[in-house]
């Protein structure tokens, strides 16, 4: 993806927002590798004998993506960052419809290392995550959405910054605060 033009993805997201079905399926090559990156580190973590595979992974996100081509697609990072929701979501969905404790004994310690995406760990680290997330976007969304797009969308900070419309001093700021709170929050979870 990185060595496709940024302008031509730009495009054919404004078009298939447009109304042109066929766009979706013109951009879905030229994020490929990108959408096959994100799932593969998202399961990198998950149990031997995970049923849910990163192919999987990347068509449920699909699927999904058909239907939100109302979106206001702005670029490249932005749908890369959407498409990481997605499949944040298609993930926190498959470990809880497969009965992992929201809360409890379960729960894993989760690292967050600015130096690499980390995965996503077992169903009850996704749904442990997922469920401190959803604690730090009711009082701080903005530190909610820079650890979404840095965490799961594997932004850097600049393409952080573009997709939020901030400075990446900002985006620093917001992330070394945020995952110091996630930090604490899951070891309250599992000490709980």
């Amino acid at each position: 993806m990185r060595g496709n033009p940024p302008g031509q993805v730009t495009e054919l997201l404004q078009a298939w927002r447009g109304g042109d079905q066929g766009a979706l399926d013109r951009l879905i090559p030229l994020i490929h590798a990108e959408l096959h990156r994100l799932a593969h580190h998202y399961m990198l973590g998950e149990r031997p004998g995970h049923t849910l595979q990163t192919t999987a992974l990347i068509n449920e996100a699909y699927l999904r993506l058909v239907n939100a081509s109302q979106v206001t697609w702005e670029n490249r990072a932005h749908f890369l960052a959407v498409s990481a929701n997605l499949m944040r979501r298609v993930l926190v969905d498959f470990a809880r419809s497969r009965g992992y404790q929201k809360r409890g004994g379960d729960v894993v310690k989760v690292d967050f290392d600015e130096d690499r995406i980390p995965s996503s760990g077992r169903g009850a680290d996704v749904i442990a995550v997922d469920d401190a997330l959803e604690a730090l976007a009711a009082f701080d969304e903005r530190g909610a959405r820079v650890v979404e797009l840095r965490f799961f969308g594997g932004l850097s900070e600049s393409e952080t910054a573009e997709v939020l419309g901030v400075s990446t001093r900002t985006v620093k700021r917001e992330w070394a605060s945020a995952k110091a709170w996630l930090l604490r929050e899951i070891d309250g979870q599992g000490g709980a």
